[in-house]
């Protein structure tokens, strides 16, 4: 059995861009997008980072343009290499947020179905909690959104 941790974050988008706002594969309409190279996905970005903690292998270093779809890196590509050089079964992935925007808890039974087809494991094995962090910080003033990951794998 192997453990591993992954975080990432990011700052919202302030340039009045058209790229949708995207947590865990599932579209947040209306709501303001991150600023990233890529399509900001910042769930993905945790957990292929907790993946290459148990593979040793880093997939969100220098893309080069067969990441791009439509221009922008698309994180379910990062996904699917990290999980190119996973040995083993995924017995559960455990996802914190941190934001005070956009409301998550009534999206999460929706970002536990995406998460689980990608990883092609059961959404039984998949928990995602969310804070406001009372303010505290920067994510919890409503600035970007801050995502903790802990995957073990069998």
């Amino acid at each position: 059995m192997r453990v591993a941790i992954g975080q990432d974050s990011h700052r919202f988008d302030d340039s009045n861009s058209d790229k949708p706002l995207i947590l865990g594969g599932v579209v947040f309409e209306g709501e303001q997008p991150l600023l990233a190279n890529s399509d900001g996905d910042v769930i993905l970005h945790a957990v292929t980072r907790a993946i290459s903690g148990i593979t040793t292998v880093d997939v969100l270093g220098p893309k080069t343009k067969e990441f791009l779809k439509n221009g922008i890196t698309d994180s379910r590509v990062y996904l699917e290499e990290g999980l190119k050089d996973l040995e083993g079964t995924i017995s559960h992935l455990s996802i914190s947020i941190e934001c005070k925007r956009p409301r998550i808890t009534p999206r999460i039974p929706e970002m536990r179905r995406s998460l689980a087809a990608m990883l092609k494991t059961d959404e039984k094995n998949i928990g995602i909690t969310a804070t406001s962090g009372e303010e505290l910080t920067e994510f919890g003033k409503g600035n970007g959104i801050n995502v903790f990951a802990v995957i073990t794998v069998e």
